[in-house]
């Protein structure tokens, strides 16, 4: 038993898939609990594909590449924020009005600009196994980033999450903490389209944290249940991948939905075998 839980680990791709696993595990949990009480679940997968449109630009330019998706995810965001404001339109109608714009632009881009070496199948299902020591780094910094950011910031990201109009009322800049959330979504999507891609980033960002839901109440204790069940997520999903040849993304997000159907099944307060019948 121990010989199978080492022998992946003599591999460098295995070490630093298994290290980018574990803090995406947290960064999606943490993040992903505020988008859950504010019912903003969709938000991540329209923000998931209006990134790759800043690909082939930055490609293109020479730019690093995450720098140019998260401009674009920004872009689409603020894009989504006007037309709300402007009109009497329903915020899933814009939402999926944006997210098919926005792929049609970077199917487009990647046409025009002529950039075949980019590997938008890479981008699109992830390759966690091909991450180099770089992007540990990078998804490190990100996600100590954002924990900071979210540490001295608890208290009014709270009061927001919950109560908006109050929180505008007390004079808080809502503007501004609106604006540093979807930084904080774009940040994380970047920072997981090498592991699970932009198609299943979804999964990783709501999944743990609607999980920890069912079983815990509390904000707090969401986001730290949610992280334990994003790294177990990740790390087993990771072990699957290596032992029975399955492509990484999905075995990670296969694990994901598992933990959940134990949790809606069995949660002690909402599950559908043990809550109690009226």
């Amino acid at each position: 038993m121990l010989n199978l839980l080492i022998e992946p680990l003599q591999f460098e791709f295995m070490r630093n898939a298994i290290a980018v696993g574990v803090l995406l595990g947290i960064l999606c949990a943490v993040v992903g609990s505020y988008l859950i009480v504010q019912q903003m679940g969709m938000m991540v997968d329209m923000i998931a594909h209006s990134v790759l449109a800043g690909l082939p630009v930055a490609f293109s330019l020479g730019f690093n590449i995450s720098i140019g998706a998260f401009i674009s995810g920004i872009i689409s965001a603020v894009i989504m924020a006007w037309i709300q404001s402007q009109s009497r339109l329903k915020i899933d109608a814009v939402m999926a009005l944006i997210l098919s714009t926005f792929l049609a632009i970077s199917i487009t881009l990647i046409s025009l600009l002529r950039t075949t070496k980019l590997d938008l199948d890479g981008f699109l299902f992830g390759n966690i196994l091909s991450v180099a020591p770089a992007d540990v780094q990078q998804t490190f910094v990100i996600t100590l980033v954002i924990l900071v950011a979210v540490k001295l910031l608890y208290k009014e990201l709270l009061f927001y999450t919950f109560d908006p109009l109050g929180a505008q009322a007390s004079g808080l800049p809502v503007n501004w903490i609106y604006f540093g959330m979807i930084s904080a979504i774009t940040l994380t999507i970047v920072a997981s389209l090498q592991t699970v891609g932009a198609l299943l980033v979804i999964s990783l960002l709501i999944g743990p944290g609607i999980t920890a839901y069912l079983l815990v109440k509390e904000l707090h204790l969401m986001m730290g249940l949610g992280s334990i069940i994003g790294i177990t997520a990740s790390v087993t999903g990771m072990y699957f991948s290596y032992y029975l040849n399955m492509p990484s993304g999905a075995a990670i997000v296969l694990v994901v939905f598992g933990l959940f159907l134990v949790a809606l099944l069995f949660s002690p307060s909402q599950g559908i075998l043990t809550r109690k019948r009226g």
